[in-house]
């Protein structure tokens, strides 16, 4: 039951990934990250695949080993946080305009703070 808890998690984990690389707002490589998490419980093949990947399998290793984010990851994840705010000061009314500014404040400063791989 747990192995197809992890499975489907995984699944829906990169689903959410693929995602993410059209929608600024959703994140990819987090979960890509948490996919091959998933995956490492319950589909070594799965894990071994992501893990292999050319696009993806460096932030999943340097997050393993170090809990690292390039340079280029969190300038991308700046880049996506402006473009949300953006978007919602001109179409979200207040106070829900004020919600990416401050997942944007909240994530961003978390995500400076960790190292470089």
């Amino acid at each position: 039951m747990k192995r197809h808890f992890f499975f489907v998690s995984g699944w829906l984990s990169l689903g959410l990934g693929a995602i993410g690389a059209f929608l600024p707002l959703l994140p990819t490589v987090p979960f890509v990250i948490l996919a091959a998490f998933c995956f490492a419980q319950s589909s070594p093949r799965l894990e071994a695949w992501l893990v292999e990947h050319p696009t993806f399998g460096q932030h999943i290793v340097a997050w393993r080993e170090k809990g690292a984010i390039s340079r280029k990851g969190k300038v991308a994840a700046s880049i996506a946080f402006a473009v949300s705010i953006v978007a919602a000061l001109i179409f979200a009314p207040w106070p829900w305009s004020m919600a990416p500014v401050v997942a944007a404040a909240v994530t961003g400063s978390w995500i400076w703070t960790r190292p470089e791989g």
